[in-house]
């Protein structure tokens, strides 16, 4: 058995799905306030170099967290530009 799989897979899960309440606090309330465009731009940077590498290194829960927090992460950004208040 593989433990490490299965370690990788839950932690994958847990921070993956802990953005999906924000992204949908901000489609329904279409507020931004208070929320960073700089720190998620610089998330997602980050969120998109761990997939390029979980692509590179092959690991399945790597690439699998990463693909759907980016996702979620260009969410969050299209929702900061969208309704953003001028």
């Amino acid at each position: 058995m593989n433990y490490a799989l299965y370690f990788g897979l839950v932690a994958g899960i847990c921070t993956t799905i802990s953005f999906l309440p924000q992204v949908l606090k901000i489609w329904r309330t279409k507020s931004v306030y208070d929320i960073s465009l700089l720190t998620y731009l610089i998330f997602t940077f980050g969120v998109a170099n761990w997939l390029i590498y979980g692509l590179i290194i092959r690991e399945k829960p790597i690439i699998l967290a990463n693909t759907v927090t980016l996702i979620l992460c260009l969410l969050i950004l299209i929702g900061i530009v969208k309704f953003k208040k001028k």
